[in-house]
């Protein structure tokens, strides 16, 4: 029974995430991933993955309100946890959580603690399930022009687990504390308040692997932030068709619509959504595309600044994309498709300041 509990009190653990507030630009709805480690007795750490949903206004001068709305949170609770709550015959589980946030304002720092409340959930009796949770952030005033950001920190949850005739299993309710995996960026948002955003413009240089075609494109073109729209120039791929059968392609990375992004720090990520076109592909030389030859949908793809960025210098920049299925290459289309579409794809390029 005390090992049934243990599995329980993990499995109660995952339940909960913090939900934080993750603006950008006004009324802008946000989707952050993040992971938790929550240390039980016997079973160990138990890692939880977690999605957090919501939307923020961000005031444009100091001296005003910060605001989050429709704030939604889901857990994904692993199989061990759900085994663990079936040996003690819980039918559901629900309680709170309070998850630790930061948010600076030029000199001002405010912790701010954010109360949850967590649904009542049906527990299948194996296998991962997934469980919600709600809350509200108040208002906050910005009383400071400047650097302004927002942190997300650890957090803590109080878990009942219920029979189905509404008793409480032989755990009860608990507590359970819970650490932010390392390795990840806790900044949620980070501006300047009431400051003219200064633009960095930067030069591209790199490549791009297509990991179906087993090939590696050289990359060139410009970014600049904010705008986070990166203008690629024409690229040629050289290929082998079953190890021998040499072969080009040329590729077209253009924006597709307008281009997001956040700063973070000193870096940032830019959510791109690109067109991929492949005007000109060749085997032994022969054309076989026609000029329309294009990815059927848009490409999303985040580019990440890594270690040693910085926005007056530049730095590292990476980001991986799926390909979708090849339209309007003519005869060999399906064949075609076939060559480019499917993930593990990446951009790697270096930014240099201009």
């Amino acid at each position: 029974m005390r090992k049934a509990r243990s599995l329980l009190a993990a499995a109660l653990a995952c339940l909960v995430l913090p939900l934080a507030a993750v603006p950008a630009h006004a009324s802008t709805p946000i989707t952050k991933k993040l992971s938790y480690t929550c240390p039980f007795p016997l079973i160990g750490l138990q890692k939880l993955d977690v999605e957090i949903k919501a939307a923020f206004d961000v005031p444009s001068a100091p001296g005003g309100t910060f605001t989050t709305a429709d704030l939604a949170v889901s857990v994904t609770v692993p199989d061990k946890s759900t085994r663990g709550l079936a040996l003690v015959g819980a039918a559901s589980i629900e309680g709170t959580a309070s998850a630790g946030v930061t948010l600076t304002n030029g000199p001002l720092t405010l912790p701010l603690a954010l109360p949850l409340a967590v649904a009542k959930t049906a527990v299948p009796s194996s296998g991962p399930f997934t469980t919600p949770a709600t809350g509200s952030v108040p208002p906050v005033q910005l009383p400071n022009a400047g650097k302004t950001a927002l942190t997300i920190g650890d957090f803590s949850t109080r878990l009942t687990p219920k029979k189905a005739d509404g008793s409480f299993t032989g755990l009860g309710s608990f507590t359970s504390d819970c650490t932010l995996d390392a390795g990840q960026d806790p900044v949620l948002l980070s501006f300047d308040l009431g400051s003219t955003q200064t633009r960095h413009d930067y030069g591209v240089t790199g490549s791009t692997t297509l990991k179906a075609l087993g090939a590696t494109a050289p990359l060139t073109g410009s970014f600049a932030v904010p705008g986070f729209a990166a203008a690629f120039d024409p690229a040629k791929a050289e290929f082998k068709v079953f190890g021998f059968v040499p072969g080009t392609a040329d590729l077209r990375f253009t924006p597709d619509g307008p281009q997001t992004g956040e700063l973070t720090g000193d870096g940032f990520v830019a959510h791109a959504k690109l067109a991929l076109a492949v005007p000109q592909v060749t085997l032994f030389g022969l054309p076989v595309a026609d000029a329309g030859c294009r990815a059927s949908a848009p490409i999303p793809v985040d580019l990440r600044t890594g270690t040693g960025f910085a926005l007056a210098t530049g730095g590292p920049v990476t980001g991986g994309f799926a390909i979708p299925a090849l339209t309007g290459c003519g005869t060999f289309t399906a064949y075609l498709s076939s060559l480019f579409q499917g993930d593990g794809n990446t951009f790697a390029v270096t930014l240099a300041a201009r």
